[in-house]
C-alpha cells in the first residue's frame, strides 16, 4: 500500500513540474517578445533621409518656373543662407551650421548644375575641414550623380566638367577629381593646346600630393616632353627638378640620376651657376647609392668646388663631410685628414660653429683609427674650447681627452 501510495504520488509531480515548465517557458517567451518589440519601438532610424534628398517644399522656391528676377532673388537669399550657416559654425553649432548649408545645396539645384556643384564643392571643403566625415560622403554621392548625369548628355560642358573636377579635389577625392580631369584633357588635346597643358599640370600635382609617384613621374614625363618641343628652357627646370623630387621619393636613385644629369646641363647652359653646387651633391648622391664610388668621389668634389668659388660655404660643407665620409669607408684615412682640414676652414668662413665642433671631434676620431693619439688630443681639446663657448658637448669632449691622457700616461 505503501509503494502504491508513493508512485501515485511520483506521478503527480513529474506532471505537476511538466506544467509548471511549461507555463514559464510560455512567460520567457512572452516577456521577451514584449521586450524586443519595447528595444525595437526605442531604436533610432539607422537611416535617416538625405539630407540633399529631401523633397518637402521650401518658401524660398516659387513654385512657378523661375523668371530671371525670381533667380536673382533666390541667388541672394541663397547667399544669405551661407552667411548664417558660417555664422552658427563660428558660434560651435556645427550640427545647425550643415542644416543650413543642406538647405542652401538642396535649393542651389533650381539654379543649374553649375551653381549646385560649385556650392557643393565649397561647402564639402568645410565639411573636410571640419571632419564631418559623413557630411562629406553625402556631398561626394551627389557629385557622383551629377557625374553620371553629365556624361549621359550628347554634348559636354567644360565649364561644368572643370567645376566638378575641382569639387571632387575639394572633397578630397582625388581619383573621381582625376578621371574627370583626364576627361577634360582629351577634349582639350583637340580644341586648346595651351589648356590641356595646364589641365596635365593638375593632373600631375594631384598624383604627387597623393604620393602617387609613377602616375605622377609619367605626367610630369610628358609636360616635360612638351616644354622640350617648344624649347621652354624655364619649363624644362621645373619639370625636372619635381621628376628629381618624385624619383628621390620613390627611391629610384637610377632615373633621379639620369633627370638631375640634364638639369646640370641645363643650369651650366643657361648660366644658373648657383644651382650647380646643390645639384652635384645630389648626383654624388645617386652615384653613391648606386654603389659607383669613383664618379660619387667626383661628383662630391665637383660640388665642394663649385660652392667654395661661388662662396657657398655651407653648401661646400656638405660635400666636404660626405665625401670624408665616403673616404672613410673606402678606408682613404690620409685622404680624409686632408679634406677635414680644409671642412674646417668651410666651417669657419660659413659660422658654422657646431659644425666647427664636430669637425674637430671627426679629426680626433681619424687620428685615433689611424694611431695618433697626441694629434686626437690636440683635436679634442680645440673642440673641447668651442663646446664650452657653445655650452654644448664638454662633457663628451672632456672624457675624450682624459681618456687619451690616461692612455698616454700609462
Amino acid at each position: 500500500m505503501h509503494n502504491r501510495n508513493n508512485a501515485y504520488f511520483s506521478r503527480m509531480f513529474r506532471r505537476y513540474s511538466n506544467v509548471v515548465a511549461t507555463a514559464t517557458l510560455s512567460l520567457c517567451l512572452c516577456c521577451s517578445s514584449i521586450a524586443l518589440a519595447q528595444s525595437e519601438e526605442s531604436l533610432p532610424d539607422e537611416f535617416p533621409p538625405n539630407p540633399l534628398e529631401i523633397t518637402t517644399p521650401d518658401p524660398l522656391l516659387p513654385s512657378q518656373p523661375l523668371s530671371p528676377q525670381a533667380r536673382q532673388n533666390l541667388a541672394a537669399a541663397l547667399d544669405q543662407l551661407n552667411v548664417q550657416a558660417q555664422a552658427r559654425l563660428a558660434a560651435g553649432d556645427s550640427v545647425g551650421a550643415f542644416e543650413i548649408w543642406n538647405r542652401e545645396l538642396r535649393l542651389r539645384r533650381a539654379l543649374g548644375t553649375l551653381a549646385e556643384v560649385q556650392a557643393l564643392g565649397r561647402v564639402g571643403a568645410i565639411a573636410w575641414s571640419e571632419n564631418e566625415r559623413t557630411q562629406v560622403q553625402i556631398i561626394t554621392q551627389r557629385l557622383q550623380t551629377i557625374q553620371q548625369q553629365v556624361q549621359s548628355q550628347p554634348t559636354t560642358d567644360l565649364t561644368l566638367l572643370r567645376s566638378l573636377a575641382y569639387a571632387y579635389q575639394q572633397v578630397r577625392s582625388p581619383q573621381q577629381a582625376i578621371e574627370v580631369y583626364n576627361q577634360i584633357l582629351a577634349l582639350e588635346r583637340q580644341q586648346n593646346a595651351a589648356a590641356a597643358e595646364n589641365t596635365l599640370r593638375t593632373i600631375a600635382e594631384l598624383h604627387l600630393s597623393w604620393f602617387d609617384y609613377p602616375q605622377a613621374a609619367k605626367s610630369y614625363q610628358e609636360l616635360l616632353a612638351l616644354a622640350n618641343s617648344r624649347g621652354d628652357r624655364v619649363g624644362e627646370v621645373t619639370y625636372l627638378q619635381q621628376l628629381a623630387y618624385i624619383y628621390d621619393r620613390a627611391r629610384q636613385p637610377q632615373q633621379a640620376l639620369v633627370v638631375k644629369q640634364r638639369l646640370a646641363e641645363l643650369y651650366l647652359n643657361e648660366s644658373q651657376f648657383t644651382q650647380v653646387p646643390a645639384i652635384r651633391l645630389a648626383i654624388a648622391a645617386d652615384y653613391q647609392a648606386l654603389g659607383q664610388t669613383q664618379q660619387a668621389f667626383q661628383n662630391y668634389q665637383e660640388a665642394y668646388a663649385s660652392a667654395w668659388s661661388l662662396q657657398q660655404y655651407a653648401r661646400a660643407g656638405d660635400a666636404l663631410r660626405r665625401l670624408i665620409l665616403l673616404y672613410r669607408t673606402q678606408g682613404q684615412i690620409n685622404e680624409a685628414l686632408q679634406a677635414s682640414q680644409i671642412l674646417l676652414e668651410a666651417d669657419q668662413r660659413a659660422a658654422n660653429f657646431y659644425g666647427l665642433m664636430n669637425t674637430y671631434d671627426q679629426i680626433g676620431q681619424i687620428h685615433l683609427q689611424n694611431g695618433n693619439p697626441s694629434a686626437a688630443l690636440s683635436a679634442f681639446e680645440q673642440g673641447l674650447a668651442i663646446a664650452q663657448q657653445l655650452q654644448y658637448q664638454q662633457p663628451y669632449f672632456t672624457q675624450q681627452i682624459q681618456q687619451i691622457q690616461q692612455n698616454l700616461a700609462q
